[in-house]
């Protein structure tokens, strides 16, 4: 007995495909792409026209782990549209770097060299705790204690243990104590991963980042020193993400979460407490001498400066635990432990990153403290409960303004209504709102208005006051006039900073900032805002985003979305640090107790990546010097600027004119950047960095030409995440579905900014797909002497027309990098058509011109994104000399006939008509209404069809009011009632249904649907189909009759055929 076969020897026969197919790209060199050199082609000004080029690449992937399928996804947008450029005619070139610069590795080789330290070298130690610790729970099982060893082993996920889930053997793990071996392991089992998926990388332009590649850190240090001479790059105090830890600023590309956060400006109001309450003398009498000479200050961050006229009180949280801090010798200030942090770290302090609590009192007992507020018309007010204050945002100490506050207003009537509940004594609460803002639509008491119009009864009420706090924002800041104080009578946008300073001015407040929210750094410290003086990059400055806005506007972003998300960047970005102090990168040359950070020097490198290969190729670190036989010592900067055209040739550089008119070749050639591609989420930095560097830099003939950003991927419609286990790497799929397979289903998985989905099943059915079509082809190759030959017949016609049409729009579908649409022209669709084909040439048998094109035109549709299976159809079943990923795109033989198009879609349509009136008349048979009652369709039947030559008159009148009544791309409805209703046609039951069938028609196609005329001779189609319909519709006989033909016992059958809508009658025939 025969073994069965295994339940993967599909997948298996496909994956038996790739090896040779990448054997033959890598002796062929096919993915090796070069500029024209200057002897082929001197003149630059026409190069592009006499050998058309593409470029493009994805964001290099971070080196501390293998690559997912996430990267993949994006990956594939590049590589598919690589593949197409190429099968164009152009010198297509895929280069791909890995990014090394940054914290990220040397956090991870940091926590490694500990656990080294703690567990051993191969971490045995780790093993003997942890069973020291089960040994213990065990004997401890009913005790509340936490060991040492359960301290050291218990609910943690080590580094090591992080590097084994990454296949990385635990003999081999403490290599990676050292960051720069990180360097050297990942890249080259990447190229691996992106080699087994099909890629079409010329690596001999790869390289790796950091001062381990001492080109790439010349090439680094030279742009640097360029943003710099043009003013790009600036050095003063500036507020940044910082991690205490750390001790450096904490970029996007060094958190473990809170990507994107900026810090928010307040205004810090210094409240002096002039009267604790009693409990809080008791809870403070504790810390008297550390409080001695010293005034206490509740401080409230506000973003609302210019409303401190109407202080009615100040709040604290019931349940929060305050400190106060020591500020300088002389104050103190009464704030949550997250806001001392940042206010250390922003030169509020006398001893800047010191914090010093003098003293610990929780908001409860701080309740009926008075206090002095800056700017109040009340000289002393109190502080007062609020169930809403948040220990995660502000100080924690909230300043209350009824008058232009919702949130504040609302909670002073809790208050006032339950005094006794909230524990407050009446006379805290004698203060009225006091109007300080006028507002054209809700007077100068904006939040009691807004409370009583939105029906706000408490503080409780939280949708509500959200609509109401956004109203009375929106309203005060745009709309209002100050009615009080030194700028009484002019408009809120221009007092708020006058307000703000003069009360800095006077020392009864500072600027306070802190994160807009929660920000972990990798090294797992919750991050500050910090005052530094650093270097950064003056994004924002106004003739350059005006430089870089027009840039943009001739930019290609493929949609819409990612076009509005970096106009709301460009809108919004400004200053970013440049330099860190701590990680792997390039030193800033003229600083260099600062490295250059990892969002900064990886915003040109696509230019690095047309000249790596005549540096080092074949080199990642640059370690050999390359065909070009430059050293790095040799890369300084006017050199770097001659090959980039930006100066003259350096005479005293060492390296001869020509070698350098090489690379300059390179450049000039495959500059611009026609595509890069990315995740959105890099758009507020990475991606516009990108955009406002190019804009600097270089000249405006080689700024970026497309950006396209796509959305995560999930995976079978969920979230990928490593701790729920839904996780995939790159390799991984390979490994499952093989590689084709998996492309198919990436390619499949979206095509806008929205999030994709990576589909099981879809991978699986591309499996199915590609090994039953592979099965066709091969038959039908095989056996093309025997397909028949001579004159196209009707059907040969109608199946070449739709190869024809379907080719084109694949075409237009890759070109805009719709690769989901291009499945369905190129592959479902026209596999759809082929099967129609086939089995409408049951009888007379297919063509073999059209089987071979048919079989051509698949092969190289699907070359792009299915490299590997098309490599094997083209040279071992078709037997071609040239390589698929080489070999010309197809194209139309010839204009799509839109005759032969309308006669296909009637067929069609015909056909399901046909099915769906014979499964309605068999339900009004259940149901016993049928007037055909005998009918049996599992008998021998026939069917007639009757044709029509003219629309019914009813409809022709209908369609004429329509059209007269159709301006501008909009039906003017009521005129149509009305003609309609004049005409008495409202009667008729069938008038308004055609109507609104046509509307709907009209709107879709355009003002062309009022011509019903049919381009086709519907009698000669059908007739010719007639074999067709019966094969297809299971009948033995099929008679068409035109209008003239209808008898008068038929004419109720007939009556609602129109032309190009048969109708139809069922017959059994007699035995």
């Amino acid at each position: 007995m025969a073994a069965e076969a295994p339940k993967t020897a599909k997948r298996d026969a496909l994956r038996a495909f790739e090896g040779k197919a990448r054997t033959l790209w890598e002796n062929e060199k096919a993915f090796e792409v070069n500029a024209p050199t200057i002897e082929e082609h001197p003149n630059s000004e026409d190069l592009h026209t006499a050998y058309p080029k593409y470029m493009s690449c994805m964001a290099y992937p971070y080196m501390n782990g293998r690559l997912h399928l996430g990267h993949a996804f994006t990956f594939s947008k590049v590589d598919f549209g690589t593949g197409y450029e190429r099968m164009k005619g152009r010198r297509a070139l895929l280069p791909q770097g890995f990014h090394c610069t940054g914290m990220p590795i040397k956090a991870c080789a940091d926590k490694l060299a500990r656990e080294i330290e703690l567990f051993g070298k191969n971490f045995e130690k780790y093993d003997e705790l942890a069973l020291a610790n089960q040994l213990e729970q065990k004997a401890d099982i009913n005790k509340n204690v936490k060991s040492k060893v359960a301290a050291k082993t218990g609910n943690v996920t080590y580094q090591f243990q992080i590097m084994l889930s990454l296949g990385i053997e635990r003999e081999e793990i403490y290599k990676f104590s050292d960051p720069y071996y990180w360097t050297e392991y990942f890249p080259p089992q990447t190229m691996k991963d992106m080699d087994a998926f099909g890629c079409k990388v010329d690596w001999r332009r790869s390289f790796i980042t950091t001062d381990a590649n001492p080109y790439y850190d010349a090439f680094v240090r030279w742009q640097m020193n360029k943003l710099r001479a043009m003013s790009k790059i600036k050095f003063g105090e500036r507020y940044t993400i910082y991690s205490i830890v750390d001790k450096q600023p904490c970029m996007d590309h060094d958190r473990s979460s809170g990507e994107g956060v900026g810090p928010q400006d307040y205004t810090g109001i210094k409240m002096q407490v002039t009267d604790w309450s009693e409990l809080a003398q008791q809870a403070l009498s504790q810390y008297k001498d550390a409080l001695k000479g010293k005034k206490v200050y509740m401080v409230a961050a506000t973003l609302r400066p210019e409303t401190m006229y109407g202080q009615t009180n100040c709040f604290v949280g019931p349940q929060i635990t305050y400190g106060i801090y020591k500020a300088n010798d002389s104050e103190a200030y009464l704030v949550t432990e997250r806001a001392a942090r940042n206010m250390s770290m922003q030169k509020l302090f006398a001893e800047e990153g010191v914090v010093e609590k003098l003293a610990e009192i929780k908001g409860e007992d701080i309740v009926g403290t008075k206090i002095h507020a800056p700017l109040s018309v009340y000289p002393s007010i109190y502080v007062l409960p609020m169930e809403n204050v948040l220990s995660t945002k502000g100080t924690g100490v909230v300043t209350s303004v009824p008058s232009d506050s919702p949130d504040d207003f609302a909670t002073l009537m809790d208050l006032k209504k339950k005094p006794d509940y909230y524990h407050v004594k009446s006379e805290w609460l004698e203060f009225d709102p006091v109007p300080v803002i006028e507002t054209p639509t809700y007077g100068n008491l904006i939040a009691p208005r807004l409370c009583e119009l939105k029906k706000v009864n408490s503080q409780k009420d939280r949708n509500q006051l959200a609509e109401c706090k956004e109203i009375a924002y929106k309203e005060g800041f745009y709309s209002g006039v100050m009615c009080i104080g030194a700028c009484n009578g002019e408009k809120v946008q221009d007092a708020k900073p006058k307000i703000r300073q003069s009360l800095i001015d006077s020392k009864e407040a500072f600027a306070y900032n802190e994160p807009e929210g929660l920000v972990m750094s990798r090294s797992g410290d919750e991050c500050v805002v910090a005052l530094l003086d650093q270097w950064y990059i003056d994004y924002g400055e106004e003739d350059w985003k005006a430089q870089t806005k027009k840039c943009l506007e001739q930019m290609n972003t493929f949609g819409n979305e990612t076009r509005h998300q970096f106009e709301q960047t460009l809108d919004w970005l400004n200053q970013w640090a440049c330099a860190r102090s701590f990680g792997l990168g390039t030193k800033l040359p003229w600083d260099q107790q600062f490295l250059v950070e990892s969002l900064s020097d990886s915003t040109i490198y696509m230019a690095y990546y047309t000249v790596a290969h005549l540096l080092h190729g074949g080199s990642l670190n640059g370690a050999k010097v390359g065909p070009a036989g430059i050293t790095a010592e040799q890369m300084t900067d006017p050199v770097w600027s001659y090959i980039f055209k930006l100066d003259e040739y350096p005479a005293d550089c060492g390296i001869p004119k020509a070698t350098l008119d090489t690379l300059r070749r390179e450049y000039e050639y495959f500059y611009p950047l026609d595509l890069r591609v990315s995740g959105k989420d890099l758009i507020p930095n990475h991606l516009t960095f990108f955009l406002y560097n190019h804009t600097a830099i270089f000249p405006e003939q080689y700024w970026p030409q497309g950006v396209r950003s796509n959305g995560h991927l999930m995976l079978d419609s969920k979230k990928m995440s490593k701790s729920t286990g839904n996780f995939m790497t790159m390799s991984d799929a390979v490994i499952k579905y093989g590689a084709d397979a998996t492309r198919f289903a990436l390619a499949d998985a979206g095509d806008t900014g929205e999030d994709a989905n990576f589909e099981d099943a879809t991978a699986n059915a591309a499996i199915l797909r590609l090994y039953t079509l592979l099965e066709w082809c091969e038959e039908q190759v095989s056996k093309a002497d025997t397909l028949r030959q001579g004159e196209f017949n009707f059907f040969d016609k109608i199946f070449e027309n739709e190869m024809n049409k379907l080719v084109g729009l694949c075409g237009a579908a890759y070109d805009a990098t719709f690769y989901r649409e291009g499945l369905k022209y190129g592959v479902f669709e026209f596999q759809a058509a082929k099967d129609f084909y086939q089995a409408a040439s049951v009888d007379a048998g297919m063509h073999k011109d059209l089987v071979l094109r048919y079989v051509e035109y698949q092969v190289l549709m699907l070359a792009p994104i299915t490299p590997h299976w098309s490599e094997h159809l083209w040279r071992d079943v078709l037997k071609n000399d040239t390589l698929v990923v080489s070999t010309p795109f197809p194209k139309p033989t010839a204009e799509v006939d839109e005759v032969l198009e309308a006669s296909i879609r009637y067929i069609r349509k015909t056909t399901k008509s046909v099915r769906d009136a014979e499964l309605n008349l068999m339900k009004k048979k259940k149901k016993g209404k049928a007037t055909e009652a005998d009918y049996k369709p599992d008998q021998p039947k026939s069917l007639t069809v009757y044709i029509a030559t003219k629309f019914p008159e009813w409809q022709e009148v209908t369609l004429g009011i329509m059209k007269d009544n159709y301006k501008d791309g909009k039906f003017e409805d009521v005129n149509i009632r009305k003609q309609l209703a004049d005409k008495g046609m409202l009667k008729d039951k069938k008038v308004m249904p055609f109507v609104n069938e046509q509307k709907k028609l009209i709107e879709k196609e355009g003002e062309v649907a009022f011509n019903r005329s049919l381009t086709f001779n519907e009698s000669e189609v059908i007739n010719v189909a007639v074999e067709e319909l019966k094969r297809a519709l299971g009948f033995h006989t099929i008679t068409i009759k035109g209008h003239e033909e209808w008898t008068e016992a038929e004419l109720r059958a007939a009556e609602t055929a129109v032309p190009g809508a048969p109708s139809f009658n069922f017959k059994n025939e007699a035995n």
